[in-house]
């Protein structure tokens, strides 16, 4: 064992000391865990992410990975010469760069992310929204408000329908699902879709008991840049009048809103490079993120 993994074992058994009552709240609860950001482009990180997973499911909570990829997307499109072109922060994606992402997202992220959580002691299986028709897309038509008019991103999805049958099956028998953000239209083609959206639909779909959004900030911040623990859907409007919540954390809480409206119970935006982020927000008592519920 490595002096880095002795470390992170020795916080983690610091962890369990706090968690039993933890643990029997969260028994056999589903609980989806968005995974993203710089956090996923560091080893360490990585692999105390996977160690936690798999202590969850030991535990007997039913985890859920929905990842992203949107630097190493970008990454991989330099290496091979296309540009990238955005609209309002979304990548206008053609039939070429859509393979691309299917590849970096569905391949190489997603089995990256198995074999980590593999190598710690779990049994993931990697999935994407195409997988048992898991997810249906439909094509996103997003106004801009740069140009005033609609633009067309080609194959960038919503999520349309969720179909649990698949999870269903690998859900409670030890398994990890690992699930890419890519999925099929009614008109047969295949869409990148937003992760967090992806995993905001999941976890209602699965009526999940929490969705965490690993992130690489601490969560919500109020006017002091000081740590809002907790907050409840009706709190978010006013917020962002007031111009607490800015920039790219308004689409994250409206993801929050919109998970909460289909079932989940509470959503946590948290920091992802935070060594083990879920387990102290999920069991311990002063958690690790802003918990924002119905």
């Amino acid at each position: 064992m490595t002096e880095d993994s002795a470390d992170s074992a020795l916080q983690q058994a610091r962890i369990l000391m706090q968690a039993l009552p933890h643990m029997l709240r969260y028994d056999e609860a589903i609980v989806v865990v968005k995974y993203g950001g710089h956090a996923m482009g560091d080893d360490k990180v990585a692999r105390d992410f996977s160690r936690d997973m798999v202590l969850l499911e030991q535990s007997g909570v039913n985890p859920v990975v929905v990842h992203g990829g949107g630097p190493q997307i970008g990454a991989m499109l330099g290496k091979l010469g296309i540009k990238s072109e955005f609209a309002d922060g979304l990548r206008v994606t053609d039939k070429a760069t859509m393979e691309i992402v299917e590849m970096v997202l569905a391949g190489y992220i997603n089995k990256q992310i198995v074999g980590f959580i593999n190598s710690e002691g779990g049994r993931a299986i990697g999935l994407c929204g195409k997988d048992g028709r898991m997810v249906t897309a439909e094509k996103l038509a997003r106004p801009s408000h740069e140009a005033g008019r609609t633009v067309d991103l080609g194959f960038v999805g919503e999520v349309a329908k969720v179909d649990t049958t698949v999870l269903d099956q690998v859900l409670g028998r030890e398994l990890i699902p690992v699930l890419a953000p890519v999925a099929q239209g009614a008109d047969g083609e295949t869409y990148n879709i937003n992760a967090d959206t992806f995993a905001g639909a999941i976890a209602g779909a699965l009526g999940a008991k929490r969705l965490l959004f690993l992130t690489d900030v601490p969560g919500v911040l109020d006017k002091n840049k000081e740590l809002i623990k907790e907050l409840k859907v009706s709190d978010i409007p006013g917020l962002v009048a007031d111009g607490v919540i800015t920039g790219g954390m308004i689409p994250k809480v409206e993801t929050c809103m919109y998970a909460i409206e289909r079932g989940v119970e509470g959503v946590v935006i948290l920091d992802g490079k935070l060594p083990h982020a879920v387990l102290i927000e999920l069991l311990t008592d002063h958690g690790a993120g802003t918990l924002i519920t119905r």
